[in-house]
């Protein structure tokens, strides 16, 4: 049954996973939970990326031999609800880390928080809501 500690994986492609893990964790925070390179053919390199102990995480693969080209839209977000204002000093790390301050697609995102683009073209909006308001 899915209830609200049940477990959530999302998955995307990437072109460079050094580039998503610069912007992820040495830009976001979030940690490494798992990292594997293809070790038969068929299987992809892999990386994981969370915050340690939760109840989520991205999956980015990479496959060298057929490599899967992101196709994000401006609607594909991943939000972070921080219930304040967006602390500067992080936009300017996640776009030191390869990201790109995008204005948003819908302005309420605009209204309410920041976008970044990660090196793939995927959006993160830090949102200055929390998830209730």
């Amino acid at each position: 049954m899915i209830n609200s500690t049940t477990h959530v994986r999302v998955a995307r492609p990437s072109l460079g996973l050094k580039a998503a893990e610069r912007f992820y964790v040495d830009g976001l925070g979030l940690d490494v939970l798992w990292r594997s390179t293809k070790s038969a053919p068929g299987e992809h390199d892999l990386l994981m990326v969370g915050p340690a102990g939760g109840g989520w995480h991205f999956e980015l693969t990479h496959d060298a031999d057929a490599p899967i080209v992101p196709a994000p839209t401006v609607d594909d977000l991943f939000v972070v609800y921080l219930g304040e204002e967006p602390d500067e000093a992080l936009v300017e790390r996640l776009v030191e880390h390869g990201g790109t301050r995008v204005a948003s697609h819908n302005p309420y995102w605009d209204e309410w928080g920041v976008t970044i683009e990660d090196p793939d073209g995927y959006r993160l909006v830090l949102s200055s809501r929390t998830w209730a308001s």
